[in-house]
């Protein structure tokens, strides 16, 4: 146990079948495992030009036939979706995800700030990696970034492992929003395991010192980062107090999709140690910030 204590699980673009089967493997998952708390999507609405690590044939403009497909298949436990609202029936398809409870993303995309500002105000929640796989901060362009940054409505994710943003970015973009930077691993099948051949899908990756590549194209294939490591690096290495760094990954998190309050997923809220919150807890060493100890729901992980 590195310190999640609940997860919502990232799928990879797939063909469409696949993810589906993907959707309902987690659904029934979550019966038996509390600490699952549904899916997210990364993929398959993404922008080409912005695909990263996803395979370019399976990409595809959400068409309502597609999101219906997906709703379907999810029974519920689909929470997030990264869309590239750009796409011809981008916008369409963040409405028809909120409207099913799902929290649209905007992320994987070249949108401009005019349309990822439209893609938030069609009720996109969150920002999928920020920095990664869009594009970037410009005088002239100002890109994604800037319209999620003036937006409070929206959740940022950074991922602090110092090789997907640097650290002079990751202080930098955290202080873009204050208590709305939320830690993500983006971790894969690799995740405290050797370096080595993996698999990320149906896709061949290297993993070398830690960091996951493509073995077709070098492309970053996701991460090998634990959320015990992105806080230990917040505190001890880039200098963020105890508690900016622990609520990017409690509190924030929670916060994106409406678990920090009494929802039917977790039953109690999440987030806070405080009365009526689920007994979600982590003893930490003080002087590594490692963590020794894991509660999930007051049962003991660890």
């Amino acid at each position: 146990m590195h310190g999640t204590t609940r997860q919502v699980l990232s799928l990879i673009t797939n063909p469409l079948d696949v993810m589906c089967a993907n959707l309902e493997t987690v659904h029934g998952m979550m019966s038996a495992r509390p600490d699952i708390l549904g899916a997210h999507l990364e993929g398959p609405f993404l922008a080409l030009s912005r695909k990263g690590a996803h395979d370019p044939e399976c990409l595809k403009d959400p068409l309502p036939e597609y999101v219906d497909r997906l709703l379907q298949a999810a029974g519920g436990c689909l929470r997030q979706i990264t869309i590239a609202p750009e796409l011809p029936h981008g916008i369409d398809a963040i409405r028809r995800f909120v409207a099913a409870g799902v929290v649209p993303a905007v992320g994987h995309c070249d949108a401009d700030y005019a349309t990822a500002h439209k893609g938030f105000d069609a009720g996109a929640g969150i920002m999928t990696h920020m920095f990664n796989a869009m594009n970037g901060l410009h005088h002239r362009e100002p890109g994604p970034i800037p319209a999620a940054v003036e937006d409070p409505r929206v959740t940022i994710e950074l991922i602090n492992d110092g090789f997907h943003v640097q650290d002079p970015m990751v202080r930098l973009g955290f202080g873009f929003a204050p208590h709305r930077t939320a830690f993500v691993t983006d971790a894969m099948a690799a995740t405290d395991c050797p370096d080595g051949h993996y698999l990320l899908g149906a896709l061949d990756v290297d993993v070398i010192d830690g960091h996951a590549r493509l073995v077709s194209n070098g492309a970053i294939a996701g991460s090998t980062l634990t959320l015990e490591k992105a806080v230990q690096r917040a505190v001890l290495e880039l200098g963020f107090t105890p508690a900016d760094a622990v609520e990017a990954a409690t509190l924030t998190p929670a916060k994106a999709f409406g678990f920090d309050r009494a929802n039917p997923v977790t039953k109690q809220p999440l987030g806070l140690l405080a009365p009526g919150y689920a007994a979600d807890v982590l003893l930490l060493d003080p002087a590594t910030w490692s963590v020794t100890h894991v509660w999930c729901d007051a049962r003991p992980l660890r």
